[in-house]
């Protein structure tokens, strides 16, 4: 039986936030909100429930998923962070953009991109996944809840395309799915993440998501 959470945008109440993370902390796998789109996320530390969502995502073992931090500090744990790859995400952070970097052995291999040993992070602009990640005390996996023509050559889901969904389909289609869906009464998002390699020397601009022209600018100074 999925539960619902209404959580205000701003002032996320404590109790709920609790609630939820002593589900997660069981191995729940949850729909919620982010400054991009709505995710199925989970404790970073269940094992359990990142198999779940890749199940539910249809995505390999080799396919990485990306996690959110609450900050620079926090990234530094989960990542090896370059002084330039610091400087560049010091100027991005909080907001939509997503960091490649070499992983450090407290990520999961479940997580992270096997062959290259990188994963993707993020510390998101919006307070109640900041409220989650500090009450659970690590990082939660964030995935987009929608499908998008990119995912060519797997299996077709039940998941919803990416385009004119409302949050009533997109909770409608995922509620036998996930353990728990938080809403924080606003309409989902659509723009996805932007994609910023920073695990070689050069960085790369890997998607143009929300929020890439201030990566643009950024590269070239």
């Amino acid at each position: 039986m999925t539960t619902y959470y209404e959580l205000h945008p701003q002032n996320p109440q404590d109790r709920e936030i609790r609630k939820i993370v002593s589900a997660l902390k069981e191995g729940a796998v949850m729909l919620y909100p982010t400054d991009t789109v709505y995710a199925i996320g989970c404790d970073l530390n269940s094992k359990s429930a990142i198999e779940r969502v890749r199940q539910i995502k249809q995505l390999a073992n080799d396919k990485p998923l990306t996690f959110l931090c609450s900050s620079l500090s926090n990234i530094a744990d989960y990542a090896v962070v370059s002084d330039s790859a610091y400087r560049i995400i010091k100027r991005l952070i909080p907001g939509s953009y997503t960091f490649l970097l070499p992983a450090t052995k407290l990520v999961p291999r479940l997580v992270m991109a096997p062959k290259r040993k990188t994963t993707g992070i993020r510390v998101p602009y919006h307070r109640i996944c900041l409220a989650l990640i500090e009450s659970l005390g690590n990082p939660v996996v964030s995935t987009s809840a929608h499908i998008t023509n990119e995912a060519e050559g797997e299996a077709p889901t039940a998941l919803p395309i990416d385009g004119n969904i409302g949050k009533a389909e997109l909770f409608d289609s995922l509620e036998k799915l996930v353990d728990l869906i938080i809403d924080d009464t606003s309409d989902p998002g659509y723009q996805v993440s932007t994609i910023l390699d920073l695990s070689t020397p050069q960085p790369e601009l890997v998607r143009k998501g929300k929020g890439w022209e201030s990566v643009a600018e950024l590269l070239e100074m």
